[in-house]
């Protein structure tokens, strides 16, 4: 996390607020008028359609009929260690100060997304959240979060005592080691490390992985099948041929995912449950209900009872929570 403050506004005023959370392929902003005020005015502008993170907030206000408020709060898909931001699934780069004085704002705070989406997770009404097999969170416990999209986004939250308060995580989980469970994924990782080396989780849990995951696929049987170029294009194969090699790699997609988040799990002691994002999972329904992810969660072992005791749930909201974190995130006096 990063804050950037006009030094000549002591006190800025803490509302309106406006929120963002800018991913590698869209960005997504929002508007919240005081504290109890709904989000409003929310609008999703494509990234590759404007030339800066500046040009496309602009355009925002400006389409919006809004004025810079005092302060804002943006989440962003990458790490956020400092002034300087150069986003690692889009061309974007920026200074976060720069930026600040570029849109008038007296207060700025930029956060990961995934970050941002984690706070959110104590306020998700039960309505917004999908359960994939059993299991009971433990209150007081570790909450986990990982989704996949353009990139692979992993946070979680650490109780902070007993007051319902909690201390989010900012990591970069989704770029550790992707391993194997079967004779077929070892391959498949085998020919993604001729591309690119090191095959991370994210190289496959998401959006471009699922596509390469395919093409690793149909390379280790005929060759045939790089006409498939998105991953819509292959979910929509997956679901026209239940047999095809596109149903075999949403299926894996779905395995590997598991496995990743039960590292997660059983890495926080999330045992007040693991939530999943992203823009891919919630768009397959039932479709990864029945897909091999719970199963893979669970199978660690020795601790396979610790895991199917851990609810997982899919995250179906209409708007974004992360916007909703973000605003969380400016309320926040200590982290």
């Amino acid at each position: 996390m990063f804050e950037s403050r006009n030094p000549d506004i002591a006190s800025p005023a803490p509302y309106p607020r406006w929120l963002g959370d800018i991913g590698g392929t869209n960005a997504r902003f929002g508007w919240q008028a005081s504290e109890s005020a709904a989000i409003s005015h929310v609008q999703v502008l494509p990234c590759a359609e404007h030339a800066s993170l500046l040009e496309a907030a602009q355009s925002y206000l400006r389409e919006q009929g809004l004025s810079a408020p005092p302060c804002a709060a943006f989440g962003i898909a990458n790490p956020v260690t400092g002034d300087q931001v150069a986003m690692t699934n889009h061309h974007w780069k920026f200074s976060v100060s720069a930026l600040r004085e570029g849109l008038g704002l007296a207060r700025f705070l930029l956060l990961n997304d995934f970050t941002a989406l984690a706070l959110s997770l104590p306020q998700l009404p039960e309505a917004h959240r999908r359960a994939v097999g059993g299991g009971q969170a433990a209150p007081d416990a570790a909450i986990g979060l990982i989704g996949a999209g353009t990139g692979l986004g992993v946070s979680g939250l650490l109780p902070l005592g007993h007051q319902n308060k909690w201390i989010p995580i900012a990591g970069e989980g989704g770029h550790v080691s992707l391993s194997a469970a079967t004779a077929l994924e070892f391959a498949a990782i085998e020919q993604l490390q001729k591309r690119y080396g090191h095959v991370s989780a994210e190289r496959v849990i998401s959006g471009a992985g699922l596509v390469d995951l395919y093409h690793a696929l149909c390379d280790l049987k005929d060759g045939q099948g790089r006409e498939i170029t998105t991953p819509a294009d292959v979910m929509a194969r997956a679901r026209d041929v239940p047999l095809s090699t596109a149903n075999q790699a949403l299926d894996m997609f779905c395995g590997f995912l598991g496995s990743v988040a039960g590292d997660l799990a059983l890495t926080l002691g999330a045992r007040g449950g693991i939530y999943i994002g992203g823009g891919i999972v919630p768009r397959m329904g039932e479709r990864f209900e029945a897909s091999p992810f719970r199963a893979r969660f669970e199978d660690k072992g020795r601790f396979k009872p610790y895991l199917q005791a851990i609810p997982t749930w899919v995250i179906h909201s209409p708007v974004s929570p992360a916007l909703q974190g973000a605003s969380q995130a400016l309320s926040l006096t200590q982290w």
